[in-house]
């Protein structure tokens, strides 16, 4: 059974950091591309993030766009989300998910998606 597994939630102050990792079980993702994406408690799931197989690509919400940085390393078939400069608003439960297209692009739409992590909350106080 393939499964991502996301780890690295948590409570934080605003201004403050967290850093998510997200790996998978099952098979590897380390040709394929991955993403972020997060749901605030009454909202629509929402895109954060997206990296290329290789990492030489990424994308980024605006609401995210110079505080949070997605990398992955494939040796470890690993992917993280950096996230600083944390605001109340970012308050959500993050989602890690992967495309079933190797050598392909990240993508900010979640039904480009195949596999879902089970998620880890993130809470920022103000």
């Amino acid at each position: 059974q393939v499964q991502l597994v996301e780890s690295g939630g948590g409570l934080v102050q605003a201004g403050g950091s967290l850093s998510l990792s997200c790996a998978p079980s099952g098979r590897t993702f380390s040709y394929y591309p991955m993403g972020w994406f997060r749901q605030a408690p009454g909202k629509e799931r929402e895109f954060v993030a997206a990296i290329n197989w290789n990492g030489g690509n990424t994308d980024y919400a605006d609401s995210v766009k110079g505080r949070f940085t997605i990398s992955r390393d494939n040796a470890k078939d690993t992917m993280y989300l950096q996230m600083n400069s944390l605001k109340p608003e970012d308050t959500a439960v993050y989602y890690c998910a992967a495309r079933n297209t190797k050598w392909g692009s990240g993508s900010p739409l979640s039904h480009d998606y195949n596999y879902w992590g089970q998620g880890t909350q993130v809470t920022v106080s103000s």
